[in-house]
């Protein structure tokens, strides 16, 4: 070979060796940025994983409060439901309360009456257990005038005392109490079959009298019937068995 062509090949080869050089620096330089992308890549991954399992319990999250809100809200219609039924009676009781006053106003005058009526019904009445019955009617004007006894109280007694009245048109009674015979006190012992009759016997068993309510006073009884009267007090006092018995009976009108 020429000494020029030597030359020139010796040019080439350097050049040659050269490119060789850089393209093996740059592979590995393209090799070292991909691993690079590649590790970034996957933090970037995994930090898309995390952003993602944060949403999805930031949407569970989100859809237990929506759920909870919904619940709340229908918990809430229902207690403002109660809230206004208890309010209607909170109003009721108020209203009532509110009357009282005016109740009180309207029944104690009411029981005075009731009072005055049954002392003129046991004035006008036969005189079963009389002296029992007064005593009643004084006791009751006694409770109207303490004030330490409520007006329901009050009124307990006086409907009671109307009990007792209505009862003893029913019942068959025997006892003892002090009659007026011609202006005469005299101890007897009394039988009444409730209202229909009303018979004394003396103590002795020798006489005996039925109470005449339109006259007002006691009537001597004929002997006829004086045995059955006393019969009729021992049967009302438990001490014979009940039996028919003749009694003077006054006719309806």
């Amino acid at each position: 070979m020429s000494k020029r062509t030597l030359i020139a090949s010796t040019v080439i080869g350097a050049f040659a060796l050269g490119s060789s050089a850089v393209s093996a620096d740059t592979l590995n330089d393209l090799h070292k940025e991909e691993a690079k992308i590649h590790v970034a890549a996957a933090k970037s991954q995994e930090k898309i994983n995390l952003l993602y399992e944060q949403s999805q319990e930031l949407l569970a999250e989100y859809r237990n409060v929506v759920d909870e809100t919904e619940n709340l809200k229908v918990y809430n219609d229902y207690v403002a439901t109660l809230v206004a039924d208890q309010q209607r009676g909170i109003d009721s009781l108020q209203r009532q309360i509110d009357q009282i006053d005016e109740t009180k106003r309207g029944i104690v005058p009411l029981l005075f009456r009731m009072i005055d009526s049954l002392e003129k019904f046991i004035n006008a009445d036969v005189p079963i257990k009389l002296v029992e019955r007064k005593a009643r009617i004084e006791r009751l004007r006694d409770v109207m005038g303490n004030s330490n006894v409520t007006v329901s109280e009050r009124f307990r007694q006086v409907i009671e005392a109307y009990q007792i009245e209505l009862d003893y048109g029913s019942k068959i009674s025997a006892y003892q109490e002090s009659i007026n015979v011609n202006g005469t006190d005299i101890t007897v012992d009394l039988f009444n079959l409730g209202r229909t009759a009303l018979i004394a016997i003396s103590l002795d068993q020798k006489n005996a009298w039925r109470w005449d309510n339109t006259e007002r006073s006691w009537v001597a009884l004929g002997s006829e019937y004086l045995e059955s009267s006393i019969a009729a007090v021992r049967m009302a006092r438990k001490q014979l068995p009940v039996n028919l018995v003749k009694l003077p009976i006054p006719a309806a009108e």
